[in-house]
C-alpha cells in the first residue's frame, strides 16, 4: 500500500446561524467562522466592503495531518469521526432543513498512486448524517523535485 497524509474537516454554511451556537452543539473548536450579516475581512482581519450573505463554520476532525499506515487510514478515521458527529444528527438534519449544507472535507497528499474505499455502511452514515463529501488530493513533490528546489 502506498503512504499519504491527510487530514478532516467540517464546514458548515447557513443562512443565518451564530457559529458560536455550531461550536456549542458540536463541542468543536473551529479554525475559520462568519456570521451572516458581519463586515467581511480578508484572512489578515482587514476591512474589505459588503457583509457576508451567510454563516459559515469550519473545524478539524484531526489535529494535524496524518501519515497512513496499515492501522490508519482515511476510511478508519472517517468512520471514527462520523461516529462521533452521529450525536449532532438531529442538528445536522436541522440545518439542512433551514437551508444550511454541511461537508465532510478530505485533502489527500500523496507521492503514488493509491485507493480510496469508503464501504456501504460510511457512505450510509454520510448520507443519515446529510453530509456532503469533498476530496482534495494533492500531488507531494517527490524528493528529486524537493532537492533541485
Amino acid at each position: 500500500m502506498s503512504q499519504y497524509e491527510f487530514t478532516l474537516s467540517l464546514r458548515l454554511r447557513h443562512p443565518g446561524i451564530d457559529p458560536f451556537r455550531i461550536t456549542q452543539t458540536l463541542g468543536i473548536e473551529p479554525q475559520h467562522t462568519w456570521k451572516a450579516g458581519d463586515p467581511r475581512c480578508d484572512p489578515a482581519g482587514g476591512a474589505l466592503e459588503g457583509a457576508y450573505r451567510d454563516s459559515y463554520w469550519m473545524g478539524r476532525l484531526m489535529e494535524e495531518p496524518k501519515l497512513s499506515s496499515a492501522q490508519l487510514s482515511v476510511e478508519s478515521v472517517l468512520l471514527q469521526k462520523l461516529a462521533h458527529l452521529r450525536r449532532s444528527q438531529a442538528f445536522l438534519e436541522r440545518l439542512h432543513a433551514e437551508g444550511g449544507v454541511a461537508e465532510l472535507h478530505i485533502s489527500l497528499y500523496a507521492r503514488e498512486d493509491f485507493r480510496l474505499e469508503l464501504p456501504d455502511e460510511t457512505l450510509g452514515l454520510l448520507g443519515r448524517l446529510g453530509l456532503a463529501v469533498a476530496l482534495d488530493v494533492h500531488p507531494s513533490p517527490s524528493p528529486e523535485a524537493v532537492e533541485a528546489m
